[in-house]
């Protein structure tokens, strides 16, 4: 039998193999690389409000958080090199009171990249036939409400009471703000499992964010009984969760890093699909840059890995709020 030849591989025949070798590989990581789909970032609240004028204006006695107007024109370019692709607009109650038709303006100019959670007057029952329709309105995906001092009573009056059936009824959506009452919204979740109940910024309402002339304990009392309430609720599957206005809760400048505990704590128990990044921009707006509010969670939280992050930078809110 005839001996096999064994030939050595000349050094063009290797080089070639080589080269062929590495633009396979380097073609297969570019295709990787193309597949992955880019993160879609969503502020899951931001004001927008005009300029007063006599034709449209502000409500009486309105005080804004800027002395400014924040426009949409104003908001734009903050998204765009902010790298911000959608933004829900919370049309501001002591401004605008229950209109929508600004934050309408800016839906319809910007396809696509804006929403609106739009306001109900919880004192008027007959608002209940309003919510069957309410997801008509251009550009609305739900309700949102401010149990501020003047309405803080409505929780445990009754008041409110024909209102959580209805939204459940109508498959609407319904973002929080409280101050100190955040338990009392156990029993709604309890009751009403259909119910989408988002609470804004962690649960931490205007009324208990820290001053400044605050005591250091006295300022992360606040903010830690405030926090252990919105974990209390984590047990409720339809109850959810905005991780916004950081910059308020934390006594320290950017990155914020006393305020990263009480988001950990949060994320822990939510878990990245029912929590929500939102900035609540114009309430600290000289606090940070629009994109250190973006780089905080991207870069700042080493216990989110990369799948947290698509979650909870947009990906959570869009599926809680069916906004496609």
């Amino acid at each position: 039998m005839k001996q096999e030849e064994y030939h050595m591989p000349s050094r063009r025949s290797f080089l070639t193999g080589s080269v062929a070798t590495s633009v396979a590989l380097s073609m297969q990581s570019t295709t990787a690389t193309l597949a992955q789909p880019k993160r879609v970032i969503v502020d899951s609240q931001v004001h927008l409000w005009p300029a007063s004028t006599p034709e449209r204006p502000w409500l009486p006695g309105a005080k804004p958080q800027l002395p400014e107007p924040f426009t949409i024109e104003r908001i734009i370019p903050l998204m765009d090199e902010a790298g911000v692709d959608r933004v829900v607009i919370v049309p501001p109650a002591s401004v605008e009171g229950e209109r929508v038709d600004y934050a309408q303006e800016a839906v319809k100019r910007y396809a696509g990249r804006f929403a609106i959670m739009a306001r109900v007057a919880l004192n008027k029952p007959d608002g209940a036939a309003r919510l069957a329709t309410w997801r008509d309105q251009p550009g609305v995906l739900g309700v949102r409400l401010n149990f501020g001092p003047d309405e803080a009573a409505w929780l445990t009056d009754g008041t409110a009471d024909w209102f959580w059936p209805a939204a459940e009824k109508a498959h609407l959506p319904v973002m929080l703000l409280t101050s100190g009452q955040t338990s009392l919204f156990a029993r709604i979740a309890e009751r009403h499992p259909a119910l989408t109940l988002i609470l804004d910024h962690m649960g931490v309402g205007a009324g208990l964010r820290p001053r400044r002339d605050s005591s250091v304990s006295m300022r992360n009392d606040m903010v830690a009984e405030a926090i252990a309430q919105t974990a209390a609720l984590a047990k409720y599957p339809n109850v959810s969760v905005k991780l916004s206005s950081v910059p308020l809760i934390s006594t320290e400048s950017y990155p914020f890093r006393d305020a990263i505990p009480h988001i950990h704590r949060l994320f822990d128990v939510y878990g990245p699909e029912r929590c929500y990044w939102g900035t609540d921009l114009t309430n600290s707006f000289a606090r940070a840059t629009y994109r250190q509010r973006v780089t905080q969670f991207t870069e700042e939280l080493p216990f989110l890995t990369e799948s947290d992050k698509d979650w909870i930078m947009g990906r959570a809110i869009l599926a809680r709020l069916r906004w496609t």
